[in-house]
Protein backbone atom coordinates (compact mmCIF):
# COMPACT_ATOMS: atom_id res chain seq x y z
CA UNK A 1 0.00 0.00 0.00
CA UNK A 2 1.69 3.22 -1.08
CA UNK A 3 2.15 5.38 1.73
CA UNK A 4 1.13 9.48 1.21
CA UNK A 5 1.15 12.55 3.63
CA UNK A 6 -1.56 15.57 3.19
CA UNK A 7 -0.67 18.91 3.79
CA UNK A 8 -3.27 18.42 7.60
CA UNK A 9 -0.95 15.39 8.75
CA UNK A 10 2.32 17.66 7.74
CA UNK A 11 0.71 20.99 9.65
CA UNK A 12 -0.68 18.27 12.72
CA UNK A 13 3.07 17.23 12.99
CA UNK A 14 4.49 20.51 13.12
CA UNK A 15 1.59 21.50 16.03
CA UNK A 16 2.57 18.72 17.70
CA UNK A 17 6.34 19.47 18.16
CA UNK A 18 5.88 22.95 18.18
CA UNK A 19 7.42 23.55 21.82
CA UNK A 20 10.38 22.00 20.17
CA UNK A 21 10.58 23.89 17.26
CA UNK A 22 10.46 27.15 19.22
CA UNK A 23 12.95 26.30 21.65
CA UNK A 24 15.64 25.35 19.53
CA UNK A 25 14.89 28.56 17.33
CA UNK A 26 15.40 30.62 20.66
CA UNK A 27 18.17 28.89 22.16
CA UNK A 28 19.95 29.48 18.62
CA UNK A 29 19.24 33.05 18.72
CA UNK A 30 20.31 33.44 22.44
CA UNK A 31 23.65 31.63 21.65
CA UNK A 32 24.27 33.73 18.70
CA UNK A 33 23.69 36.84 20.54
CA UNK A 34 26.14 35.92 23.38
CA UNK A 35 28.62 34.83 21.10
CA UNK A 36 28.55 38.17 18.73
CA UNK A 37 28.18 40.48 22.10
CA UNK A 38 30.30 38.14 24.66
CA UNK A 39 32.69 36.13 22.68
CA UNK A 40 33.65 37.70 19.35
CA UNK A 41 36.24 40.66 19.37
CA UNK A 42 34.75 43.84 17.79
CA UNK A 43 37.48 44.31 14.28
CA UNK A 44 37.16 47.98 12.89
CA UNK A 45 37.96 48.99 8.92
CA UNK A 46 39.57 52.20 7.99
CA UNK A 47 40.61 53.43 4.15
CA UNK A 48 42.48 55.24 2.14
CA UNK A 49 41.89 56.33 -1.45
CA UNK A 50 45.20 56.55 -3.96
CA UNK A 51 44.67 58.14 -7.60
CA UNK A 52 46.45 56.31 -10.37
CA UNK A 53 47.16 59.73 -12.50
CA UNK A 54 50.75 61.75 -14.03
CA UNK A 55 50.99 64.95 -12.24
CA UNK A 56 49.94 67.48 -14.80
CA UNK A 57 51.08 70.80 -16.28
CA UNK A 58 48.79 73.67 -17.83
CA UNK A 59 50.45 72.74 -20.55
CA UNK A 60 49.52 68.98 -20.74
CA UNK A 61 46.54 68.08 -22.48
CA UNK A 62 44.25 64.80 -21.54
CA UNK A 63 46.00 61.95 -23.03
CA UNK A 64 43.49 59.09 -23.34
CA UNK A 65 46.45 56.51 -24.16
CA UNK A 66 48.02 57.53 -21.04
CA UNK A 67 44.65 56.83 -18.83
CA UNK A 68 44.73 53.61 -20.41
CA UNK A 69 48.35 52.95 -18.95
CA UNK A 70 47.29 53.68 -15.56
CA UNK A 71 44.33 51.78 -15.37
CA UNK A 72 47.12 48.40 -16.58
CA UNK A 73 48.92 49.33 -14.11
CA UNK A 74 46.52 49.19 -11.24
CA UNK A 75 46.85 45.55 -10.80
CA UNK A 76 50.22 45.67 -10.70
CA UNK A 77 50.14 48.41 -7.85
CA UNK A 78 47.62 46.66 -6.15
CA UNK A 79 50.00 43.09 -5.93
CA UNK A 80 53.06 45.44 -4.86
CA UNK A 81 50.80 47.00 -2.36
CA UNK A 82 50.66 43.79 -0.14
CA UNK A 83 53.82 42.77 -1.03
CA UNK A 84 57.38 42.12 1.39
CA UNK A 85 58.85 44.99 0.31
CA UNK A 86 56.32 47.75 0.97
CA UNK A 87 54.72 45.92 4.38
CA UNK A 88 58.32 45.50 5.59
CA UNK A 89 58.79 49.04 6.41
CA UNK A 90 55.63 50.08 7.01
CA UNK A 91 55.68 47.47 9.76
CA UNK A 92 58.93 48.84 10.82
CA UNK A 93 57.71 52.42 10.31
CA UNK A 94 54.76 51.80 12.82
CA UNK A 95 57.33 49.22 15.11
CA UNK A 96 54.51 46.84 14.69
CA UNK A 97 56.00 43.22 15.75
CA UNK A 98 54.04 41.80 12.73
CA UNK A 99 55.73 40.15 9.32
CA UNK A 100 54.45 41.12 6.05
CA UNK A 101 52.21 38.09 6.02
CA UNK A 102 50.31 38.84 9.12
CA UNK A 103 50.38 42.72 7.97
CA UNK A 104 49.02 41.57 4.66
CA UNK A 105 46.26 39.66 6.12
CA UNK A 106 44.67 42.74 7.56
CA UNK A 107 45.11 44.83 4.17
CA UNK A 108 42.49 44.63 1.26
CA UNK A 109 43.26 46.65 -2.05
CA UNK A 110 40.68 46.79 -4.54
CA UNK A 111 39.98 49.44 -7.36
CA UNK A 112 36.77 50.01 -9.00
CA UNK A 113 36.23 48.69 -12.26
CA UNK A 114 37.43 51.96 -14.82
CA UNK A 115 38.27 53.75 -12.08
CA UNK A 116 41.60 55.17 -11.18
CA UNK A 117 41.05 55.33 -7.82
CA UNK A 118 43.00 52.54 -5.29
CA UNK A 119 41.52 51.79 -2.21
CA UNK A 120 43.43 50.62 0.52
CA UNK A 121 41.22 49.05 3.37
CA UNK A 122 42.71 47.66 7.04
CA UNK A 123 40.75 45.58 9.31
CA UNK A 124 42.35 45.77 13.17
CA UNK A 125 41.27 45.42 16.70
CA UNK A 126 42.32 48.93 17.04
CA UNK A 127 40.66 51.26 15.24
CA UNK A 128 43.45 53.99 15.52
CA UNK A 129 45.89 51.28 14.52
CA UNK A 130 43.98 50.30 11.46
CA UNK A 131 43.51 54.14 10.23
CA UNK A 132 47.70 54.42 10.74
CA UNK A 133 48.44 51.08 9.09
CA UNK A 134 46.04 52.48 5.88
CA UNK A 135 47.82 56.13 5.86
CA UNK A 136 51.44 54.30 6.16
CA UNK A 137 50.81 51.83 3.53
CA UNK A 138 49.47 53.91 1.14
CA UNK A 139 52.93 56.86 1.83
CA UNK A 140 55.16 54.03 1.71
CA UNK A 141 53.58 52.85 -1.46
CA UNK A 142 53.63 56.30 -2.88
CA UNK A 143 57.18 56.22 -2.23
CA UNK A 144 58.76 53.43 -3.06
CA UNK A 145 56.56 52.50 -6.51
CA UNK A 146 59.24 55.35 -8.06
CA UNK A 147 62.09 53.66 -7.52
CA UNK A 148 60.27 50.38 -8.04
CA UNK A 149 58.55 50.74 -11.13
CA UNK A 150 60.58 54.21 -12.03
CA UNK A 151 57.38 56.26 -12.06
CA UNK A 152 55.78 59.19 -10.14
CA UNK A 153 51.89 59.14 -11.19
CA UNK A 154 50.48 58.47 -7.77
CA UNK A 155 48.96 60.70 -5.13
CA UNK A 156 47.12 60.08 -1.98
CA UNK A 157 43.62 60.83 -2.84
CA UNK A 158 42.02 60.32 1.14
CA UNK A 159 43.51 59.61 3.57
CA UNK A 160 42.36 57.37 6.63
CA UNK A 161 40.61 59.41 9.50
CA UNK A 162 39.47 57.93 12.38
CA UNK A 163 36.07 59.00 13.46
CA UNK A 164 35.27 59.80 16.98
CA UNK A 165 32.83 56.98 17.80
CA UNK A 166 34.40 54.46 15.25
CA UNK A 167 31.85 50.92 14.90
CA UNK A 168 32.99 47.76 14.12
CA UNK A 169 32.60 46.10 10.88
CA UNK A 170 32.09 42.86 12.23
CA UNK A 171 30.99 40.61 13.88
CA UNK A 172 27.22 42.05 13.06
CA UNK A 173 25.27 40.84 16.07
CA UNK A 174 21.57 41.49 14.59
CA UNK A 175 22.77 39.80 11.37
CA UNK A 176 24.25 36.55 13.04
CA UNK A 177 20.99 36.61 15.33
CA UNK A 178 18.70 36.66 12.13
CA UNK A 179 20.77 33.84 10.59
CA UNK A 180 20.55 31.64 14.01
CA UNK A 181 17.23 32.32 13.75
CA UNK A 182 16.88 30.70 10.14
CA UNK A 183 19.04 27.94 11.25
CA UNK A 184 17.38 27.08 14.49
CA UNK A 185 13.91 26.89 12.98
CA UNK A 186 14.98 25.11 10.06
CA UNK A 187 16.57 22.50 12.56
CA UNK A 188 13.26 22.49 14.83
CA UNK A 189 11.16 21.90 11.43
CA UNK A 190 13.54 18.97 10.16
CA UNK A 191 14.14 17.37 13.68
CA UNK A 192 10.21 17.42 14.49
CA UNK A 193 9.58 15.32 11.34
CA UNK A 194 12.41 13.27 11.98
CA UNK A 195 10.91 12.45 15.63
CA UNK A 196 7.69 11.82 13.57
CA UNK A 197 9.29 9.35 10.97
CA UNK A 198 11.03 7.52 13.51
CA UNK A 199 8.34 7.26 16.25
CA UNK A 200 6.66 4.17 15.53
CA UNK A 201 4.02 3.17 18.29
CA UNK A 202 0.31 2.84 17.98
CA UNK A 203 -1.29 6.16 18.87
CA UNK A 204 -5.17 5.90 17.03
CA UNK A 205 -7.65 4.16 15.10
CA UNK A 206 -5.68 5.47 11.96
CA UNK A 207 -2.47 4.36 12.94
CA UNK A 208 -3.82 0.83 13.52
CA UNK A 209 -5.71 0.77 10.02
CA UNK A 210 -2.54 1.71 8.15
CA UNK A 211 -0.03 -1.07 9.85
CA UNK A 212 -2.55 -3.72 9.82
CA UNK A 213 -4.57 -2.43 6.72
CA UNK A 214 -7.87 -4.06 8.50
CA UNK A 215 -11.08 -1.73 9.64
CA UNK A 216 -11.79 -0.73 13.07
CA UNK A 217 -14.98 -1.85 14.26
CA UNK A 218 -14.32 -1.01 18.25
CA UNK A 219 -12.36 -0.24 21.31
CA UNK A 220 -12.06 -1.03 24.90
CA UNK A 221 -11.36 1.96 27.39
CA UNK A 222 -9.21 1.22 30.25
CA UNK A 223 -11.44 1.57 33.31
CA UNK A 224 -9.73 2.81 36.41
CA UNK A 225 -10.08 0.17 39.79
CA UNK A 226 -13.08 1.09 41.93
CA UNK A 227 -14.92 3.33 39.65
CA UNK A 228 -17.68 3.04 37.39
CA UNK A 229 -16.93 5.79 35.09
CA UNK A 230 -13.75 5.85 32.67
CA UNK A 231 -10.41 7.05 34.05
CA UNK A 232 -10.02 10.80 33.27
CA UNK A 233 -7.28 10.61 30.45
CA UNK A 234 -5.60 7.09 30.72
CA UNK A 235 -4.33 5.34 27.68
CA UNK A 236 -7.12 3.81 25.40
CA UNK A 237 -6.56 0.36 23.86
CA UNK A 238 -7.86 -0.51 20.72
CA UNK A 239 -8.43 -3.88 19.19
CA UNK A 240 -8.38 -3.96 15.75
CA UNK A 241 -10.27 -7.04 14.36
CA UNK A 242 -11.19 -8.78 10.96
CA UNK A 243 -14.34 -7.60 9.01
CA UNK A 244 -16.18 -10.57 9.68
CA UNK A 245 -19.10 -11.22 11.11
CA UNK A 246 -19.02 -13.71 14.06
CA UNK A 247 -21.35 -16.65 13.92
CA UNK A 248 -23.03 -17.76 16.98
Amino acid sequence: MEETISLKELAQTLKKRLKLIVLLTIAAALISGIISYFVLTPIYQSSTQLLVNQAKTEQQMYNPAEVQTNLQLISTYNVIMKSPAILEKVAQNLALDLTPEQLSSKITVASEQDSQVVNIAVQDENPGLAADIANETARVFQEEIVTIMNVDNVSILAPAELGENPSPVKPQPLLNIAIAIVVGLMAGVGLAFLLEYLDNTIKSEQDIEKLLDLPVLGGVTTIAAGSNRPAKKTPVQKKAVRGETLGS
